[in-house]
């Protein structure tokens, strides 16, 4: 088996990151809504209040991967919990075991940390990712339907 690492990113490790959510994005037929740049990601991991973290995943020393992630909180635990914004694996290194050591990294946080719960979400025709993740032990929350207020829906609220 290949040696697979994973680590904290580093602020020299964003436009990597960058070029990853570009990747994610054109395998989930979004790549027209990526609008944000490297500063975003500076501010947002490195800044004065970093809002998220990053682990970038190597095969022998070979960046192929990254998990983006931050705390949301249960109110019924009384506990932050781990949400993880997006999982990717470059193709090539697929079914090398790197997304199962990415969330195995993000597992171990959120227990050292003593969150209560390791969330995330998939599109509904992702289907390898769909039977990966219950492969792992995840439960889909079926009854759950998420809402989103962005762009000029989120403006016009905010009145």
């Amino acid at each position: 088996m290949p040696r697979i690492s994973v680590r904290p990113a580093t602020p020299a490790d964003v436009p990597l990151i960058l070029t990853f959510i570009r990747e994610l994005a054109a395998y989930e037929k979004l790549a027209h809504q990526v609008v944000a740049g490297e500063e975003d990601f500076q501010t947002a991991l490195f800044g004065e209040r970093p809002t998220v973290e990053a682990v970038i995943a190597s095969v022998e020393g070979e960046p192929v991967g990254y998990a983006l992630f931050f705390p949301n909180f249960s109110t019924f635990l009384g506990k932050p919990g781990l949400y993880l914004e997006d999982l990717y694996v470059r193709p090539a290194a697929r079914g090398l075991g790197v997304g199962r050591e990415l969330l195995t990294h993000l597992a171990r946080l959120a227990v050292e940390r003593g969150w209560g719960r390791f969330e995330w979400a998939v599109l509904d025709w992702n289907e390898p990712s769909i039977a990966f993740y219950k492969r792992m032990g995840a439960t889909a929350m079926d009854e759950w339907t998420t809402f989103r207020l962005t762009g000029e829906a989120l403006k016009k609220l905010a009145l």
